[in-house]
């Protein structure tokens, strides 16, 4: 690593009667791509406060370089006492050109003029994003920048995260997100800190080497590892055995859903002699719904059974949370029809996370104030099954008010899936949750025997939960598409791919500018998803030698090589994305 331009050294942190962490050395340099990863409680957040400079340490030394600037991009931006998003976006820490936050904002799609008062959760965090970026910072530290984003705008992020001069330390449980742009990882365990020259992509089998590691020393000395009871009960190495399994299982369940695919593109299934009325729990049939004179969806139909999960992707505004209140009965279509099982029964876990009323305890809200909660028909005690959801028992007395983000989403997790249904909706469920929580809410998901309803911008939960994809580009039609996100992207480029030349037209008038595409564009347009996948594979295969922890000190060359030729794979992968989607685009121009 290059000379820091900011280091703390020997950082430590008192909270409540003990230190939260203590004794961290960090040092981030000029161009720096930092992942800080670590549970809910660990204090990432609490961390970059400190690193930005906005709260003091106990302890411990923090030294700049002069005229360094950082700015912190909060994971829950306060627009109180703004008029506007354009009063709060211009009134930074280093107040940045009016003319700079409106291109990011312009290219980000938000109106600045917007009341700050009532703007939305996504618009507030682009706003606060068009202000942290416009400050054009040395070091730019952001907690869970992907929340509330949609996917377009989460992808211009990356790219222009991946254009940035600077340096950066980013919390996210967004692991494409994380595995596209960082370089190094810093992890925050058990009040300490660790650094490993890698990107997040070689981090989980790192991490497990380390598990492992410290369980064998610790058996040397003849003595028990003291570590979190839900990681040696659980088992890292385990628990992705497990998800192995259960990635296995989705994807039988996808092949079956592709047998069952329609010729048009719809999910519409075979009727079968056997039991098929309660199979089928959701059946729409050419449905159109329109808002005046906008059509959010035009003869639309889906036939969803029993045990599917349901992924719906889209940008903001095309129609995601109207289709999920059409297939749940919130919503009455214009014309077509929608039958529903009679027996279903749905809960429903939305964004605003209203349920969880900071007076009340975790008692109260999982037990109704008792020690025994119900879960698919038997008694479990309150502190048992605060273990399941990787609680500390001790936590059943707290009130919701001191519990962090993550923590509130896990608890109400936990509350709703103790609750007995056979239909499971979940409006971008994966916000504010850690990368541990997020591999508990697949098991839970994949383990459930109801019908799941997901509408997420988080493309590798996505791909790893759903049986089936609805995407939807605001046009009224949906793309449906066993599989994944990744499966509807490759989807969307064979069909650009495929699509026919238009056919010259004689004598026709000139055009102000051309749109034609050139035997060279063809060509590209056909060859770079296959490029795209190989430069992925190639990334995922050198990330996975990086994640030996010994490589380092075994061939420094060799280390040093891999990581010239995961950026450079990186930087290729990254432009023929971007000229693909140009191309994409002028086929269907």
């Amino acid at each position: 690593m290059a000379a820091p331009i900011l280091s703390y050294e020997g950082l430590g942190l008192i909270q409540g009667n003990g230190w939260l962490f203590r004794g961290l050395d960090i040092h981030v340099g000029q161009r720096d791509r930092l992942a800080l990863i670590g549970r809910n409680g660990a204090g990432k957040t609490t961390l970059l406060k400190l690193i930005a400079g906005a709260i003091d340490a106990d302890e411990g030394r923090r030294t700049i370089v002069p005229g360094t600037h950082v700015v912190l991009l909060e994971q829950d931006p306060q627009v109180d006492g703004y008029a506007t998003l354009r009063d709060f976006a211009l009134r930074g820490p280093r107040a940045p050109a009016e003319h700079e936050v409106d291109a990011i904002a312009d290219q980000l799609g938000i109106d600045l003029n917007r009341e700050a008062a009532t703007a939305s959760g996504g618009e507030r965090r682009r706003a606060a994003i068009a202000r942290a970026l416009a400050e054009n910072p040395d070091v730019l530290l952001l907690d869970e920048p992907t929340n509330h984003l949609d996917l377009s705008a989460i992808e211009w992020l990356e790219e222009w995260l991946n254009r940035f001069n600077g340096a950066f330390i980013v919390i996210s449980h967004d692991r494409t997100f994380l595995t596209r742009l960082t370089k190094s990882t810093l992890w925050l365990d058990r009040g300490g800190i660790r650094r490993a020259e890698i990107g997040f992509g070689g981090f989980e089998a790192w991490m497990e080497q380390a598990a492992a590691e410290e369980e064998r020393a610790a058996q040397r000395l003849d003595a028990k590892l003291k570590i979190e009871e839900h990681w040696l009960h659980r088992g890292v190495t385990a628990r992705r055995k497990r998800n192995m399994g259960r990635l296995e299982k989705l994807h039988e369940l996808r092949a079956l859903r592709a047998s069952m695919q329609g010729p048009q593109g719809t999910a519409k299934l075979a009727v079968e002699a056997d039991d098929t009325k309660t199979k089928v729990v959701i059946d729409a049939e050419h449905v159109t719904k329109a808002f005046g004179d906008r059509t959010v969806l035009k003869d639309f139909s889906l036939r969803v059974r029993r045990g599917d999960r349901i992924g719906i992707v889209g940008g903001n505004g095309a129609g995601k949370t109207t289709l999920l209140r059409l297939l749940t009965g919130d919503l009455e279509p214009d014309s077509g029809r929608i039958m529903r099982a009679q027996t279903l029964d749905g809960i429903v876990i939305d964004q605003q996370r209203k349920l969880m009323a900071p007076e009340k305890r975790v008692r109260d809200v999982l037990a109704d104030g008792g020690d025994w909660i119900e879960v698919n028909g038997s008694k479990k005690h309150v502190h048992g099954y605060l273990k399941e959801f990787l609680f500390d028992p001790s936590i059943a007395e707290a009130r919701i008010g001191t519990l962090s983000g993550g923590e509130r989403s896990r608890l109400l997790l936990a509350r709703e899936f103790a609750r007995p249904s056979n239909l499971l909706v979940l409006d971008e469920p994966t916000n504010d949750l850690d990368l541990e929580t997020l591999d508990l809410l697949q098991e839970v998901i994949g383990d459930y025997a109801g019908t799941v309803l997901i509408v997420s911008h988080d493309r590798d939960f996505l791909d790893r939960t759903v049986t089936v994809t609805l995407g939807m580009d605001g046009s009224g039609d949906v793309d449906v598409v066993p599989g994944g996100y990744a499966d509807w992207v490759a989807k969307r480029r064979e069909r650009s791919a495929a699509r026919p030349k238009a056919k010259p037209v004689e004598a026709a008038p000139p055009k102000p500018k051309s749109t034609k595409m050139s035997y060279k564009d063809q060509r590209d347009l056909d060859i770079l998803p296959k490029r795209i996948e190989e430069l992925e594979a190639a990334i995922a295969r050198d990330e996975a030698l990086l994640a030996d922890p010994a490589l380092y000190a075994k061939d420094p060359k060799r280390f040093a090589a891999l990581n010239a030729q995961i950026e450079k794979a990186r930087v290729e992968k990254d432009a023929a994305e971007e000229r693909w989607l140009a191309l994409a685009e002028m086929a269907e121009a």
